[in-house]
């Protein structure tokens, strides 16, 4: 199941054929990212987000994530799904877990578009940490290292924004290293 690719790629894959890649728009997995397309649609391209695109899938959480935004999404690999125990992806992922599945997929979505200029400056303005309210109910903690902007969650659980400003139609991606998860979560 982690590497289920999302129905609609095939959709998108044909808009990418026509449609010029930005110079300033980061690559995504080795795939183009395209401004002019939503995150799911751009997600959908990048081979090392199959994972999330199959969770909001079965989150049902396309619509949303395809909706005008503006969003915030703090995407993780398919190598930070990986650090997840396979029983309790697999569980997370299951129909009748859907409820707790939405929950943690949109810990990592922001309802703003904040690029990563923006929040590096509220990181600074806020004296090296930044709290950062999710759609999901979440706070995560941002803060700098190493020049990286890191996001801690509730748990502790670290992750590095790994590549920032992925523009897309309806917000912007930051691709991160590690799941996030709500207060009380193990993973």
């Amino acid at each position: 199941m982690k590497t289920t690719i999302f129905a609609a790629a095939t959709a998108a894959a044909a808009l990418i054929g026509s449609a010029a890649v930005s110079q300033d728009n980061p690559m995504v997995g080795g795939a183009p990212m395209m401004a002019d397309m939503t995150i799911v649609e751009n997600a959908s391209q990048a081979p090392n987000l199959t994972t999330l695109v199959s969770a909001v899938q079965a989150a049902e959480l396309v619509e949303t994530l395809s909706g005008e935004g503006p969003f915030t999404v703090f995407a993780p690999t398919n190598a930070a799904f990986d650090m997840i125990a396979d029983e309790s992806l697999q569980t997370l992922l299951a129909p009748e877990n859907q409820a707790a599945l939405q929950q943690v997929l949109t810990c990592h979505v922001v309802g703003a578009e904040a690029f990563s200029t923006a929040i590096a400056g509220m990181i600074a303005d806020d004296g090296g940490v930044h709290p950062i309210e999710t759609v999901g109910g979440c706070t995560m903690e941002a803060y700098m290292e190493g020049g990286m902007i890191m996001l801690r969650d509730p748990n502790g659980r670290v992750a590095t924004v790994t590549t920032a400003d992925v523009d897309q139609s309806n917000g912007v991606v930051h691709v991160i290293d590690r799941v996030l998860l709500p207060a009380g979560y193990a993973g």
